[in-house]
């Protein structure tokens, strides 16, 4: 390897030939007079052709040395027959030295890179690769078009350009507190809007309604802000494609596993008690997204869609629980009305509106649940009323061997579902809730007939316990309080007062209290802890 050079230069020009004076600047011996400049020659080309590093702009010298040291260090690591590493490092080097701002690339990274088969002088962004990567998935529909959503959306517009190389967990922290950012801005856009909208609609001339519609023209649209839940989506995404890159030994360091992202509260299951209804109708405010009815509002809307033709699919998720793609995608294969069970095998999911049939959400959302005597006999009605459409139709019915479906047999449309749904509580006097509150219904339900909490994961079809104990902590509130007395109730006592004090002396109280605790301490186990 031949050696390298340091030398500094200025631009001082002799005032009478306009010449640059060049290493015989007068000022040359003053400190910091000029800038530093560094040369190295690399391997040629397989041409011939002779290429060298060139890079100026250095303050001090010993800034230049360190950069011309690191040249050297780089062309040192191909052995020395090693004509491929060589030239690899050659064209990399003469890369970095077009761009003069491209830092001398990292002697660690590069060795790695060489060593395993990678190209040197590949500048691939964290949006080529997250392009790469995602066509090569094989997942779930659903997951892919959030996987799609969250590239598009967020990583290809925040983070896209950086080489994938260099993606830093400082990197992912500006992304989020862009992210929030843009959050404060949508809700302030969405106040905006929603003030104007409110004034339109109290506005009693036409003149002042076209004058606020225009208005609102002009306006961004309402948009939904990133939450916590979301932006925890969004980084698991993104490390999982990171994931993938160490892999195939594009990068070492994955910093979204590094990057920290406050998680979101899954809401809880509030129930639609008489002080909440009231609250609503006052304000239009639900107290939480999740919000269930009582059984009592239950059965006030089971009682007003009774001759719905399809009482029998709300009646199946407000009594067990079915997810609304479980529910239309049931298929009466899967039902034993004499075993009463039902078993969720399959279910019906939207791509984009286009419905199409699909696996159960998790491995747990596949399960057989179990059928109550009631719900039995709803779905011996339905039956009978869909062979009643099915004579009806003749040779136009569509056999799609579904147990909820249109009038003629194909496939109900899950998003058509709900919007019926909301349409019919919409124009009755009962509060709010979604077809899917239904399912959360059915797990509070569950609870207030004294099952357990894994009774009612098995039967929603949750993968961990943990999700269903945090969405259902809050029951009825008439279970809370028989609780509250049943446990009150389990603590011996002697006759107590009118004034709720318990006969007998502190000191008795005491005394025996203080015998069980010795007593207690005397049969246990040197050692253990409490």
């Amino acid at each position: 390897m031949k050696a390298g050079s340091v030398t500094r230069r200025c631009a001082c020009r002799d005032p009478e030939t306009g010449k640059q004076y060049g290493k015989f600047c007068p000022n040359a011996r003053k400190k910091g007079h000029g800038t530093v400049a560094i040369r190295q020659e690399l391997p040629s080309t397989a041409d011939g052709e002779r290429r060298l590093f060139r890079r100026s702009g250095y303050a001090t010298a010993e800034a230049a040395q360190a950069d011309l040291d690191k040249v050297r260090a780089l062309l040192a690591i191909p052995e020395k027959d090693d004509e491929e590493g060589r030239e690899a490092v050659a064209a990399l080097l003469a890369q970095v030295a077009a761009d003069n701002k491209q830092p001398i690339p990292d002697y660690d990274e590069t060795k790695r890179r060489l060593r395993t088969g990678q190209s040197l002088v590949s500048k691939m962004t964290v949006g080529e690769w997250l392009d790469e990567w995602l066509p090569g998935k094989r997942i779930r529909k659903t997951s892919r078009r959030h996987y799609e959503s969250a590239i598009r959306v967020h990583l290809r517009p925040l983070i896209g350009h950086i080489p994938v190389t260099r993606l830093r967990v400082s990197h992912l922290n500006e992304m989020f507190a862009k992210i929030e950012e843009n959050n404060d801005e949508i809700v302030a856009a969405n106040a905006a809007r929603r003030a104007v909208d409110d004034a339109r609609k109290q506005a009693t001339k036409r003149a002042e309604q076209r004058a606020f519609r225009a208005q609102l023209r002009e306006m961004p649209p309402f948009r939904r802000t990133t939450g916590p839940a979301a932006q925890l989506k969004l980084r698991a995404t993104l490390r999982a494609a990171l994931n993938d890159a160490i892999a195939q030994q594009i990068i070492t360091f994955n910093p979204a596993a590094h990057v920290e992202v406050e998680p979101g509260k899954r809401p809880k299951a509030l129930v639609w008690t008489a002080e909440r209804v009231e609250q609503w109708q006052r304000t239009g405010e639900k107290p939480s997204p999740v919000m269930v009815w009582t059984p009592e509002q239950t059965g006030e809307f089971l009682d007003l869609v009774h001759e719905d033709r399809l009482y029998g699919l709300y009646h199946l998720i407000a009594f067990r629980g079915l997810r609304r793609g479980e529910g239309c995608g049931l298929r009466w294969s899967d039902v034993d009305l004499d075993a009463k069970t039902a078993t969720v095998a399959t279910q019906l999911v939207l791509d984009g509106w286009d419905v199409e049939e699909g696996d159960p959400k998790t491995s747990s959302g596949a399960r057989v649940v179990a059928l109550d005597a009631e719900t039995v006999k709803v779905l011996r009605t339905h039956k009978a009323q869909q062979a009643a459409e099915r004579l009806e139709w003749g040779e136009a019915w569509i056999n799609t061997g579904r147990v909820f479906t249109e009038a003629n047999g194909t496939l109900l449309h899950p998003g058509k579902v709900s919007e019926a749904f909301e349409k019919i509580v919409r124009t009755s006097s009962l509060p709010p809730i979604r077809l899917h509150d239904l399912r959360h219904g059915a797990a509070t339900l569950t609870l207030a007939g004294g099952a357990g909490m894994k009774t009612v994961q098995e039967m929603l079809g949750h993968s961990s316990i943990t999700i269903t104990s945090d969405i259902y902590t809050s029951v009825l509130p008439e279970v809370a309080h028989r609780a509250a007395e049943a446990a009150a109730k389990l603590v011996p006592r002697r006759s107590t007062g009118t004034d709720g004090h318990t006969s007998g002396t502190h000191e008795a109280q005491s005394s025996a209290a203080l015998q069980l605790v010795t007593n207690l301490g005397q049969k246990k186990d040197p050692g253990q802890e409490a």
